[in-house]
């Protein structure tokens, strides 16, 4: 082997320095030009010395030759000797070669800056700012969610971390929300299950992470890595909170225990499967619900409020000028939804109040409105009736639908499933009061749903079809509606129709087959995270919701409420849902049931004013039954 020599030293120095890219470059043609400048002013003036002296000796001709380094033009008009005319010529032309390398160099150099900019790798300083992790349809509904619910503030940041380009995310975002008023968005290429590509959004900072569903086989097991990658993660003292969710109940265990304490982690299928069951037992509580989570129209806040300690909290139902109590938040944390109206506020307690935004929240400076007695009707008695329903299609939630339908449903009551496979109903546990039979049929052919004698039914459940994409099985769920819908018309017999539908942008089209509920599960799921993202501690207000054995959220007769007919105002229906044990947060009018926007529903109207409910209208309200 050859021995190195300096030569190959001084090369090799050269080459790593040269290696450091635009810096390096500029440095050397800096130290070019000033060689270049100093080489020709020392030689003019021992080369042409009368030249030299008329132009300000040494120094002026650094200056001179300065000049026609960094501008070749300026020699056009000189005058001297020759020695001195052909130093000048030297100068222009070294300044020449130099100039035009640095005008490369830059612009090689701002190319290259400009490309890592698009790469999306640099880290974000932010502090307060909502993180999400991962890419899917989810993130257009998310990211609206906190537009909307950032309108408030001066200041806020959504950064996203995903394996995408970044302008092809941030044009997407443009595309598909719009105007994003005083937030926002950051996005960074990385993959969130390695935690170098983590820190680009600076998570120690965050206020929140939300873990987003990626749409692939394997969603969950993605999530439970990231969850793993968030939990094993050395936070220090300040540590935001991780929102996620995962779509098989058998994965939840899991995944709760790699995001750890700090992490809330939402069982999808559950809620679905809940919303679905609670929509068949009470027409439009899906609409309920999305108004609920949805931050454009009314949510739950949480809000000290020392001047009503002391005070039963059915006395609080009337304290708000604008804002409805739902419930109390313990000082140990624990959540009372719906609490015996003579439960005694705390000094350290919350109360949970439904409003618009949390700036219109404030107490009530004057006396509690007055009460109409003679609006305020009883409530009858009825007892349970059995009930026929029609289940329409076959998925993975069939069988925990089925199970809660036999919990909550009348004895002697009968579910008929219709599907194009084999009988599923073979392998499940035999039901006490639910009567199950199968038939097998095409949904989407009107042969095969005439011979169902669908006007026999009062309920319909139509199922979203696992075997075909999520396109598809909308598709195939609009040609059911319509058939249905057609079929309800000709026989003059009405029943209620409960649709599962994958994509929310296909829901607004199934508005013109009228069903009565559209159960848009991914859609909700992203509403619910978004509210947990804003505040972590409504995890135990949703879990109550949702939980049959606590508070509900009810669609009850207005009859049962009001005096049809007889004009009240909002604070009257509040009190006749408190003499009951009960939170009324709202109402829905049958006459608007299909109208978009609201469909009807009206949630912590003006206390004061005026309603006229018929006997058909329904009262939203809070209760344990």
């Amino acid at each position: 082997m050859a021995p190195v020599t300096r030569r190959d030293r001084v090369r090799y120095w050269f080459d790593r320095t040269m290696s450091k890219g635009t810096p390096a470059l500029i440095g050397w043609l800096g130290l070019a030009s000033v060689a270049l400048v100093l080489v020709v002013a020392s030689a003019a003036v021992v080369l042409a010395p009368r030249d030299s002296e008329e132009n300000g000796h040494w120094p002026g001709m650094v200056w001179r030759s300065l000049l026609r380094t960094l501008d070749p033009g300026t020699m056009g008009g000189d005058t001297g000797t020759g020695p001195y005319l052909a130093l000048m010529l030297v100068s222009t032309i070294g300044g020449i070669f130099i100039v035009s390398s640095l005008i490369g160099v830059l612009t090689t150099g701002l190319e290259a800056k400009i490309s890592e900019l698009r790469k999306g790798r640099s880290r974000i300083v932010e502090h307060g700012h909502t993180v999400l992790l991962g890419w899917s349809e989810q993130v257009f509904t998310v990211v609206a969610e906190l537009v909307e619910a950032n309108q408030s503030k001066r200041r806020s940041c959504v950064a996203i971390l995903a394996n995408r380009d970044k302008v092809e995310m941030e044009d997407a975002i443009r595309a598909r929300v719009g105007d994003l008023g005083r937030t926002r968005i950051v996005c960074r290429t990385g993959d969130p299950l390695k935690v170098a590509d983590v820190e680009l959004v600076s998570p120690g900072t965050a206020r929140s992470i939300m873990v987003v569903t990626p749409e692939a086989d394997d969603a969950d097991t993605r999530v439970i890595k990231v969850l793993l990658s968030l939990g094993a993660r050395d936070w220090g003292r300040r540590r935001p909170h991780v929102v996620a969710a995962v779509h098989d109940s058998a994965n939840l265990p899991a995944a709760r225990l790699a995001g750890g304490p700090r992490a809330h982690v939402i069982d999808a299928d559950d809620v679905a499967i809940r919303l679905i069951v609670q929509s068949h037992r009470q027409s439009g509580l899906s609409q309920v619900c999305t108004d609920l989570l949805d931050f454009a129209g009314h949510e739950f806040y949480m809000r000290p409020e020392p001047a009503l300690a002391g005070t039963p909290f059915g006395e609080s139902l009337s304290a708000y000028d604008l804002g409805v109590p739902a419930g109390l938040r313990r000082g140990d944390g624990t959540v009372l939804l719906n609490p015996p109206m003579d439960t005694v506020i705390r000094a350290d307690d919350e109360i949970i109040v439904l409003a618009e935004d949390d700036l219109l929240i404030r107490l009530s400076g004057g006396p509690a409105p007055s009460v109409r007695e003679e609006a305020i009707s009883t409530a009858t008695a009825r007892e349970p009736v059995p009930e026929r329903t029609l289940m329409l299609g076959w998925n993975h939630r069939a069988p925990k639908i089925i199970e809660l339908l036999e919990e909550f449903l009348a004895p002697s009551s009968e579910l008929v499933v219709a599907a194009p496979r084999e009988d599923p109903t073979a392998d499940l546990a035999p039901a006490a009061n639910l009567k199950i039979d199968f038939v097998r049929a095409e949904p989407t052919e009107r042969p095969s749903l005439e011979s169902l004698d669908v006007g026999s039914f009062q309920k319909v459940i139509v199922l979203s079809d696992a075997g075909h994409d999520p396109d598809h099985a909308d598709a195939r769920t609009l040609v059911t509606l319509l058939h249905l819908r057609d079929l309800e018309d000709a026989l003059g017999d009405p029943f209620a129709i409960v649709s599962e539908i994958n994509d929310d942008a296909n829901r607004e089209i199934a508005q013109v087959t009228k069903a009565d509920d559209f159960v848009v599960s991914e859609k909700l799921i992203s509403l619910m995270l978004t509210q947990l993202s804003e505040n972590r501690h409504l995890y135990d207000v949703f879990v109550d919701l949702l939980d049959p054995a606590g508070s509900e959220i009810y669609l009850k007769p207005a009859c049962d409420y009001l005096v049809p007919g007889a004009e009240a105002d909002f604070a009257t229906l509040i009190e006749s849902a408190r003499r009951r044990g009960e939170v009324a947060l709202g109402y829905r009018l049958t006459s608007r049931f299909h109208d978009p926007p609201g469909y009807g529903v009206v949630l912590n109207p003006d206390k004061a004013a005026p309603i006229t409910l018929a006997a058909d209208d329904r009262v939203i309200v809070l209760a344990e039954d």
